[in-house]
């Protein structure tokens, strides 16, 4: 009889399930917008776990009751006091298989980590990071910002306050000035303080990476502040390798979002202070969607080792989304979806 195992990832702009077999083929797949309870509310993350199994289940051809066990990654799924809401959450979706929930970065780690364990830094809007050692006990940081910097909201923060600094003379000029007043329309510094002040302008993380263009042009602040989010990002995964204490250990350090599109420029200094404490770890990339994870998480709950269908399952997840849904839906190649590689 065939087993079946769902994957979910809820985020907190998009939300995806993925059903697989017990050999790692890729059936259905489902999307939908945020699920981070955090800011849609309980029922909000119920709409999303819904949402994206109702369709990977339509699209895998099975019925619920065939699914063997679910993984599920959640976004602001951070303290205790948050399990059981959940699982409730999770319970709404209908199934009568055994189901696990982690903080989304975990299912980042099981996708990208071939042992199973290590760490995992997150590096999109914000930052996260989290842990495991080989017995799968956790390590992790508050994810919540206090001292934790690395993100594309710090980038743009930081940029402004070089911006600020040069029209008060604390600091030198800087390319960010004409580019940010470009983007903006602002006629002047001033005008773009103001601006931000009284609400007429909004400078997002989509501005992130301007920084890292101006950078590459060879700008020397926006250099620097691109080095500066790398160390911080490294210093975070170190206090995630201290509490597990694997300094000494051979393990992978998993990348996983967007920032790091800016390549050695934000990953060189991470690695350096990595392995200053952990000569061992190896960096690598997630190149894989972390709903692959959350599908070996699946397996792990009715005692199947998933690590000898991982590379299947990620190759198979890779070849689904383009051949059945990214083809329609979003302009994915094959590389983005193929097996991390290594960074160091």
């Amino acid at each position: 009889m065939p087993t079946y195992f769902l994957g979910v990832d809820i985020g907190g702009t998009k939300s995806h399930a993925l059903i697989a077999d017990g050999d790692g083929n890729a059936l259905g797949f489902g999307t939908y917008g945020p699920g981070n309870h955090e800011e849609v509310g309980y029922e909000g993350l119920r709409t999303a776990l819904q949402t994206v199994t109702d369709k990977a289940v339509i699209m895998a051809g099975i019925t619920k009751d065939q699914i063997s066990a679910g993984g599920f990654g959640v976004a602001g799924y951070d303290w205790p006091s948050e399990r059981q809401p959940t699982l409730d959450a999770i319970q709404s979706i209908g199934l009568s298989a055994p189901v696990e929930a982690v903080n989304d970065t975990i299912i980042g780690l099981l996708a990208g980590a071939s042992k199973g364990w290590g760490v995992a830094v997150v590096a999109g809007t914000g930052t996260n990071c989290w842990g495991w050692d080989e017995h799968h006990n956790v390590g992790r940081v508050t994810g919540v910002g206090y001292g934790e910097y690395g993100g594309a909201g710090n980038l743009v923060d930081r940029a402004l306050e070089a911006i600020a600094y040069e029209w008060t003379k604390r600091g030198p000029k800087t390319k960010l000035t004409t580019e940010f007043l470009r983007m903006t329309g602002a006629n002047d510094i001033p005008s773009l303080v103001e601006g931000i002040e009284m609400g007429k302008y909004f400078l997002g993380s989509d501005f992130a990476p301007v920084i890292y263009q101006i950078a590459a042009q060879g700008d020397p602040i926006a250099f620097s502040i691109i080095q500066w989010a790398g160390s911080e990002l490294g210093q975070t995964a170190v206090a995630v390798i201290r509490q597990l204490g694997i300094e000494h250990q051979e393990f992978e350090v998993v990348l996983v979002g967007s920032l790091y599109e800016m390549g050695e420029m934000i990953i060189g200094p991470m690695r350096q202070i990595i392995n200053s404490e952990a000569p061992k770890a190896r960096l690598v990339r997630l190149s894989s969607p972390p709903v692959v994870g959350g599908v070996l998480l699946a397996m792990q709950q009715v005692g199947i080792n998933p690590f000898p269908v991982r590379d299947h399952l990620i190759k198979s997840t890779g070849k689904f989304l383009n051949e059945k849904v990214y083809s329609s839906i979003h302009p994915l190649t094959a590389a983005n979806y193929s097996n991390s590689t290594s960074t160091k």
